[in-house]
């Protein structure tokens, strides 16, 4: 009996019809994988000369080596994607729930030990606090240091710069494994004290200015 002549269009067509059939839809992952797998050794025994049943060395061993490598690169995506989960940036906040000035105590606490490590995370923790306290910022968890930064900065313009080198501080002693140091954590020190005096942006560009008429009644 003579092939069948089929158009390529017209298997592309037949062949997606059967893909998205019932059948296909039920197969399981690695009945398909294997599928796939059996008619990868046909076509190759096809393209070498050989029928589907007797599948030449050279062929098993292209597709040994092929599966090597598709095994390597999963397992290389997959030690990347945990490296980078390991490494991402977690929320200021740990799991307890504490006011700012409670914050501030530990903070201060750690620093008298000379765990400036400790210290800093609690200053910074103790800044993101006031601010949400003082309503400045909307309570947030999750929120990290790059991100109290870049919204805190956006409320006091003027502790920009500063919140920023606060957020690194932060950064460089929780992920980047350095040590804390005595100036990192006055830094940070002097920079909460001088925040929780500041008026947000939003407040003063509310605040009628000094000597203005007050608007009709």
């Amino acid at each position: 009996m003579s092939p069948v002549d089929i158009a390529r269009e017209e298997a592309a067509e037949r062949a997606a019809r059967e893909l998205v059939s019932g059948e296909y839809q039920r197969e399981p992952f690695i009945d398909m994988i294997v599928r796939h797998v059996r008619q990868f050794l046909g076509d190759l025994a096809d393209s070498l000369g050989g029928d589907g049943d007797t599948v030449p060395l050279s062929a098993i061993g292209l597709a040994l080596v092929l599966a090597a490598l598709v095994g390597l690169l999963v397992w290389s995506s997959r030690r990347a994607t945990r490296a980078r989960a390991a490494a991402a940036p977690e929320g200021i906040f740990g799991e307890r729930v504490l006011t700012a000035a409670e914050h501030r105590a530990a903070a201060e606490r750690h620093a008298a030990d000379g765990r400036y490590a400790e210290a800093v995370r609690e200053r910074l923790r103790a800044i993101a606090r006031d601010l949400e306290e003082r309503v400045v910022l909307d309570p947030r968890p999750g929120r990290t240091a790059a991100e109290l930064a870049e919204e805190a900065g956006r409320a006091l313009p003027g502790f920009a710069a500063g919140l920023r080198a606060a957020a690194r501080t932060f950064d460089d002693v929780t992920y980047g494994q350095l040590p804390g140091t005595p100036e990192g954590y006055a830094g940070l020190r002097d920079l909460d004290e001088r925040i929780r005096k500041a008026r947000p942006a939003r407040a003063a560009a509310m605040a009628p200015a000094a000597g203005s008429p007050e608007p009709p009644r």
